[in-house]
């Protein structure tokens, strides 16, 4: 059994609850949260666990094999720095840190440890998603020729300005890193040129809209679109949310309804659509890569790497930065941003639902 450690027990630590009590390698023994009201929640959830208010237990505690950290990013470089000098592996929510020094400072703790036999990884879900290999598999088959336009576009409701996320950023960077990380997952390439256009709705003082465009280093031109302004106050809330790789003889293409992914490949030689279940946040399939990584000591080929978020996160605050050169509109009103704010207090079914100490995550 896999010893493992939970600090923070939001909506992310109750999905790694569920994940690692759904799998027999992994034993949780900490759950640790400053609020009482989640460790009540937590002693419901996890009576074999002990629950705790102080990270030390767990960070000390030398039982324990892999720490998870999903507290706010602003508490992660300390986290990631003790847990590791500790022996421990590590599992992070992303960014890193609560800015773009600090990520890479943890990304040099993660690799100097890495040499000692100690592994570190970070929830970049959607390169752990099969329809994102599946695409990159089907680009890289050359069925769609050589690859040349990507296009990458997430709107939601999502969360609303101002719902607690402030030290990991704008909508662009909280979320929309991992689409800037998608980019480079499909192409094996870093960005070369770019232009960023942002909206600040409904008169926020950040940017809750972004579209960038450019090139990549190997001249693959991409644009992303993403912002959590898709209907908000409408009656029946959706989303917009694709990529499609479009190559010189052909192209493939993503849509979801986050419950079922829908893959759609139309190549040189065949046409293919595959449906399968969404798959979520793919926790198990990460917690499934550490546990091999541990248990052969070499590191599963596609557990991704606190590089790779860093990189993301540079990214994306270079974008972020490029649209505050431009004209950014201010759009809407306050007033409609306290009406959203309220709506989303009393929803029961929405996107991006802040946790309210209940099961439901």
């Amino acid at each position: 059994m896999i010893t493992i450690g939970i600090i923070g027990f939001g909506r992310m630590g109750r999905c790694y609850l569920k994940a690692i009590q759904a799998d027999e390698r992994y034993r949780v023994t900490y759950i640790c949260d400053p609020d009482e009201r989640c460790r009540k929640l937590a002693h419901e959830m996890a009576p074999e666990a002990r629950i705790v208010a102080e990270e030390s237990a767990v960070l000390e505690d030398t039982d324990v094999q892999v720490v998870v950290l999903c507290a706010l990013c602003d508490t992660r470089l300390n986290q990631i720095e003790r847990a590791l000098a500790a022996g421990k592996h590590v599992i992070t929510e992303k960014p890193l840190a609560d800015n773009i020094e600090r990520e890479w400072q943890c990304v040099e703790l993660a690799e100097e440890a890495e040499r000692r036999g100690l592994f570190c990884t970070v929830n970049m879900y959607l390169q752990n998603s099969w329809y994102h290999h599946l695409m990159r598999d089907m680009a890289e088959s050359g069925e769609i020729g050589q690859l040349a336009i990507m296009r990458i576009c997430h709107m939601t409701p999502g969360l609303a300005p101002g719902e607690g996320h402030e030290a990991e950023g704008p909508s662009f960077h909280d979320c929309g890193m991992h689409y800037v990380g998608l980019a480079g997952f499909f192409t094996h390439s870093d960005f070369k040129t770019w232009h960023a256009q942002a909206l600040r709705m409904w008169s926020w003082k950040d940017p809750w809209w972004l579209q960038a465009h450019g090139t990549m280093q190997n001249d693959v031109v991409f644009d992303i679109t993403q912002g959590f302004v898709y209907g908000q106050l409408s009656k029946d809330q959706t989303h917009n949310s694709y990529v499609e790789l479009i190559g010189t003889q052909g192209f493939c293409r993503m849509t979801h309804d986050f419950k079922t992914a829908v893959v759609e490949l139309h190549g040189v030689t065949r046409t293919e659509r595959i449906e399968r279940p969404h798959g979520g946040k793919n926790i198990d399939v990460l917690l499934n890569e550490m546990a091999e990584s541990i248990l052969t000591g070499k590191r599963h080929k596609d557990m991704p790497k606190f590089r790779c978020s860093a990189k993301a996160s540079d990214y994306a605050w270079r974008f972020l930065n490029d649209a505050w050169e431009h004209d950014i509109p201010a759009i809407g009103t306050l007033d409609e941003l306290e009406r959203i704010r309220e709506r989303r207090r009393t929803m029961t079914d929405g996107y991006g639902l802040l946790p309210r100490n209940n099961k439901n995550v």
